[in-house]
C-alpha cells in the first residue's frame, strides 16, 4: 500500500507513494476537502486538471444528506459524485469537537442533535465504519474523540481512553473490499498520553496513522509540538496524516517533521472571503489596493485564474457579488496548495528540500505572522 522512496537528510521529510483502490497518490500530498461530496466552488474536471490526487468526504454530513440510501443506490460515493480517483472519509470524530453544543458523549459513541432539524442521531465506532463501508471510500478513518485544546487533564484522559477503546471496535468492523483504515492519535500536547495512544494504535496494525486533535484553536507552537510528540512512535513504513492542517508555510514545516498527508478547508474558505494565497503570503483581493492592479494573483502561478485574469477583474467580480470571482479565487488557492506539494516532492527527490524550506519561510513568514495574529485574536 505505502512505499517509502526517500527521506530528506536534513529533516524528517519523506517521499512516498500510496497505492489505493482508485489510484496512486504521491506523497507528501494535500487533500482537498469535499465535506458534503463537493470541493466548494470547484468541479471534478477542474480538480483533475489542476493535479488533485485525492479528496475528502465526511461521514457525519453525508449520512445526514443525501443519506446512505441515495449513495447506495448510486453505486457508492465515487459514482455519486463522479470522482474516480481516491477518496478519504473522515469518521465524524471531528464533529465531537465542532458540534460540542449539540452532542452528548456516551460510552459507545456520541448522540447528536442534527444541526439541520434537531432530530436525534447516534454515531459510534460501529456506525461510523458501517457508513464508510457503504460510501466505499479508499481510506476510512476510525471514530475518535477529538478534545478541545482547552481540555482539562481529566477530560483529555477520558478522550484518549475513548479513542483507544473505539479504535479496537473500529478495527473489528467490516469494510469495503478495497478500503484501508487509519487510526487517529489523540492526546493534546501531553507527551505521555500521545505516546500511549500511538503505541496502542500501532499495536492494532492499522494501514496508516493520523495525528488528530490539532488545529482546534491552539497556538501554532502547540500544534507543532503535538505533531513532534506523536511522530516518533508512528511506524516509518506506514503513511502519516496531520488532520485539518494548515497554511502553506505550516505544510512545509510539517513535511519537515515527517508528515505525509494533509487536508484543510483554508484554500476555498478564505477564497470566499476574497483572500488569495501567494508565494509572499496572503493577499486581500477585495481590498482597494487591487482596484487597478492588472497583474495576475501570483506571477509564478500556472492556474486558470492567473493565466487569464487580473487582480482588478477578480476584485470587481467579488465586489459586485458575481459567483465567478469566488470560483476563480478557489481555483487559484487550491492549485497553489497542490503546486507547493509538487515542489516539496520534487525538492525531496533531488536533495534540495532544505534550501526550498529556507526560501519558502523567508518569503512567506511575514504575512504568516499576520494570519496567526488574526487567528489568535478570535480565540
Amino acid at each position: 500500500m505505502f512505499e517509502l522512496f526517500k527521506t530528506d537528510p536534513s529533516s524528517k521529510a519523506r517521499l512516498g507513494r500510496l497505492t489505493l483502490g482508485h489510484g496512486v497518490v504521491d506523497t507528501p500530498v494535500f487533500m482537498s476537502v469535499g465535506t458534503q461530496g463537493s470541493v466548494k466552488a470547484i468541479d471534478p474536471r477542474e480538480l483533475r486538471e489542476m493535479g488533485t490526487q485525492i479528496i475528502l468526504g465526511n461521514t457525519y454530513h453525508l449520512n445526514i444528506r443525501p443519506g446512505l440510501d441515495i449513495i447506495r443506490a448510486a453505486g457508492g460515493l465515487h459514482q455519486f459524485i463522479n470522482w474516480q480517483a481516491p477518496i478519504l472519509t473522515d469518521s465524524g470524530g471531528f464533529q465531537v469537537f465542532s458540534l460540542a453544543t449539540i452532542r452528548k458523549i456516551q460510552e459507545h459513541g456520541v448522540e447528536f442533535r442534527s444541526h439541520l432539524d434537531g432530530s436525534l442521531l447516534f454515531l459510534g465506532p460501529k456506525e461510523a465504519m458501517a457508513i464508510q463501508a457503504t460510501l466505499g471510500s479508499d481510506i476510512a478513518m476510525v471514530f475518535d474523540d477529538c478534545p478541545p485544546h482547552t481540555a482539562t487533564p481529566r477530560e483529555l484522559r477520558a478522550a484518549v481512553d475513548r479513542t483507544m477503546r473505539w479504535a479496537v471496535e473500529c478495527r473489528e468492523q467490516p469494510r469495503a473490499p478495497h478500503q484501508k483504515v487509519f487510526g487517529i492519535v489523540q492526546g493534546g500536547i501531553n507527551a505521555a498520553m500521545r505516546e500511549e495512544c500511538a503505541r496502542h494504535l500501532v499495536a492494532l496494525d492499522f494501514d496508516g496513522y493520523a495525528i488528530g486533535g490539532v488545529s482546534v484553536g491552539e497556538p501554532e507552537p502547540e500544534m507543532m509540538r503535538a505533531v513532534e510528540i506523536a511522530e516518533p512512535f508512528l511506524p516509518a513504513e506506514k503513511p502519516r496524516y496531520a488532520m485539518g492542517l494548515g497554511t502553506p508555510a505550516q505544510l512545509v514545516e510539517l513535511v519537515a517533521r515527517g508528515v505525509d498527508m494533509f487536508d484543510c478547508v483554508l484554500p476555498t474558505r478564505v477564497a470566499r472571503n476574497g483572500t488569495a494565497f501567494t508565494r509572499k503570503g496572503s493577499v486581500s483581493i477585495k481590498g482597494g489596493a487591487c482596484k487597478a492592479d492588472f497583474r495576475p494573483i501570483d506571477d509564478n502561478c500556472d492556474c486558470y485564474a492567473c493565466k487569464n485574469f487580473t487582480r482588478a477583474y477578480i476584485r470587481h467580480l467579488l465586489n459586485v457579488g458575481e459567483i465567478l470571482g469566488l470560483r476563480l479565487l478557489s481555483l487559484h488557492n487550491t492549485r497553489f496548495y497542490l503546486k507547493v506539494m509538487e515542489e516539496i516532492r520534487a525538492t525531496i527527490a533531488d536533495g534540495t528540500f532544505a534550501e526550498y524550506r529556507r526560501e519558502f519561510a523567508a518569503s512567506y513568514v511575514p504575512t504568516q505572522k499576520v494570519l496567526l495574529a488574526r487567528a489568535a485574536s478570535k480565540l
